[in-house]
């Protein structure tokens, strides 16, 4: 009778040991690595993707998830617009219900903007954006709702609206996967290293994976991880809040609203509730504690800027809402491209990143498979902080507006 077999190590060591191998690993699985995966794996890349916690379970699933195209920057405008497609027809596109809601939005603005918002307007229109530029006598008549007399100029965006973070995050990654992707999550990455031909990463659980490139989505999370191929990003985490009402015996506002001039959002959730956020820069944060809770006083002064606005919104009541966070780069701008031989990132977008992942994880995975990327995304390379080639952003303090 033969000897047993034993293995030289464990079945659970083995596996450690000898690294799966991927073309691309991805590190994240919000919104933006769910893109760039099914983006990715519809090209024929074998793709990993590692979540430490689980789909959509950072910034992405505490999105306001507002989805519009009414950008300063060009590239970004185009990107937006092609995700709306995207949005329109998700189920037939991807599968699976990204939950959206065309309601239009309307961006006010004060007398300081005027300029910047007729330039921004047409360069809108010249991309099949459909945008309204409105008088301040045209806000009075056609939203008589609104206390106007601080708003010089505002914006009709006709294609805007909202969607499911959730639905959309799991509708980009479950494609993903049926196109042959892998996802593991709970699955937190500790340790990057790239060599000669490849990346190699690894797991707190001890699990190692090879791959001939490495995209790094992590959100919040991304600074640390992309100090380990050597890059220095200048991205800081804020905690930004979310306040949540039901309207109550208010009349329903079922638009997007966008207050520049008193710095805030609000956005239609379903039929009887809404949701107000600041458009400024808030407190910073740590990533890994912070207060996920609204305080009375937080929701009371966003509260008080609608109501300002939208006085007969008094009568709404207080649902409570959230925090979460933003990973912010100095101009509010999405930082992307190599920051490394074989390491790239897509992070920094400054809570307006979102509505851009699904058409932009098209241009993250050609970038990561070396297509020449577009002019408009070179722009967005870490490297123009070190240049000092900061982007405009937004108009005045709304930077988030992008």
């Amino acid at each position: 009778m033969a000897a047993e077999h034993k293995p030289l190590v464990p079945a659970r060591s083995y596996r450690r040991w000898v690294a799966e191998t991927s073309d691309v690993l991805i590190i994240g699985a919000g919104v933006h690595g769910a893109s760039a995966a099914y983006h990715l794996a519809a090209r024929g890349a074998s793709v990993r993707v590692l979540e430490k916690g689980y789909a959509a379970g950072g910034p992405t699933g505490r999105s306001s998830a507002v989805v519009r195209a009414y950008y300063t920057n060009g590239f970004l405008a185009r990107v937006a617009r092609d995700a709306i497609a995207v949005f329109e027809s998700f189920d037939e596109q991807i599968g699976g219900d990204a939950g959206f809601r065309r309601t239009g939005a309307l961006w006010m603005h004060g007398a300081g903007d005027v300029e910047d918002v007729h330039r921004t307007a047409t360069a809108l229109n010249e991309l099949g954006i459909a945008c309204d530029v409105m008088t301040h006598d045209d806000v009075v008549a056609t939203h008589p709702r609104l206390v106007a007399n601080d708003i010089a100029i505002a914006v009709w965006e006709h294609g805007a609206g909202y969607a499911d973070p959730v639905g959309t995050t799991a509708g980009l990654l479950e494609r993903a996967v049926a196109l042959g992707a892998r996802y593991t999550r709970g699955a937190a990455v500790v340790k990057i290293a790239e060599t000669a031909d490849r990346v190699r990463v690894v797991t707190e659980a001890g699990d190692a994976y090879e791959g001939d490139r490495l995209l790094i989505a992590a959100g919040p999370w991304t600074k640390p991880l992309a100090a380990q191929v050597g890059a220095d990003l200048p991205l800081t985490v804020e905690r930004h809040i979310v306040a949540t009402f039901a309207f109550a015996d208010a009349p329903r506002l079922p638009y997007v609203l966008s207050d520049t001039i008193q710095g805030y959002y609000f956005k239609p959730e379903g039929e009887t509730q809404f949701l107000v956020g600041p458009l400024h820069e808030e407190p910073p944060a740590d990533a890994d504690a912070f207060d996920e809770d609204i305080t009375e006083t937080e929701s009371l002064g966003l509260a008080s800027r609608l109501v300002r606005r939208v006085p007969d919104l008094v009568d709404a009541a207080p649902r409570g809402g959230w925090a979460s966070l933003y990973d912010v780069s100095p101009d509010w701008q999405p930082v992307i491209g190599a920051i490394g031989e074989r390491t790239f990132v897509d992070a920094g977008t400054s809570g307006h990143g979102f509505k851009l992942a699904p058409a932009l994880g098209a241009h993250v995975a050609g970038l990561v498979l070396g297509d020449e990327p577009d002019a408009g995304l070179r722009a967005f390379s870490p490297e123009r902080f070190s240049a000092g080639s900061l982007l405009a952003a937004g108009f005045g303090g709304n930077k988030i507006l992008g």
